[in-house]
Order: structure tokens, then sequence, then C-alpha cells
């Protein structure tokens, strides 16, 4: 498994938002991003939770925000370079993004993503 401080991985977590169009990011309403070491199950990279932007009418409001988990380690522990986790830090960000826009899992796929 490489070996990269959290301080590190959040950097590239912070690149890989700063790599989204600001057209994009500007767009992007409620939601909070973080890393966590640990994910719930083995293979999971990320995590959304909330409500998507396509699915959000005029009964949205007082909600807390979408949550976007990054998980440090699971990335970590499939990745065999640090290029790789650069690469996938990316793919994993705009994964977990793409959801908060409601794009699903299938699409995604289709996308490379």
């Amino acid at each position: 498994m490489i070996e990269l401080s959290r301080e590190a991985f959040e950097d590239l977590v912070g690149e890989a938002l700063d790599s989204i169009p600001a057209e994009l990011t500007a767009r992007m309403r409620n939601v909070v991003i973080v890393v966590e070491d640990d994910a719930p199950e083995r293979g999971l990279l990320g995590l959304y939770q909330g409500v998507p932007l396509t699915e959000r009418g005029d009964w949205y409001g007082a909600v807390l925000p979408d949550h976007i988990s990054i998980y440090r380690r699971e990335i970590l522990r499939i990745c065999d370079t640090p290029d790789d986790v650069v690469e996938e830090v990316r793919i994993t960000v705009v994964h977990e993004i793409a959801h908060h826009f409601g794009i699903d899992d299938e699409r995604l796929h289709e996308l490379g993503y």
C-alpha cells in the first residue's frame, strides 16, 4: 500500500477540485467534501450522500449539506504508484461531484468514471 499523509492526500483532493471547470463548481450548492481515513466497506473509494441538484425543488430548504466522502486508505490500498493515487483521487472526486449534479453510476461508467 502506498503511504501518504492525510495532509498530502487532502492536498490532492484540493487539486482535483481545482481541476473542475469553474462553471461547474460555481453551480455546486449546499455540499461539503471531506476526506475520511476509512471507508464503511472495502472497495468504496468515495460516497455521495444528499439530494442531487436535479431533484431539488421548491421544498428544498433548511436541510443539511450534501456530504461527499473521499476514503483515503481505500484509495491508497488500490494504487501502485504515487501517480496512480493522483489519478484515482481525481477520478473519485469527479465521480462523486457528478452524483451531486444528478448523474448516476451507469452514465458515469459509460463516461469512464
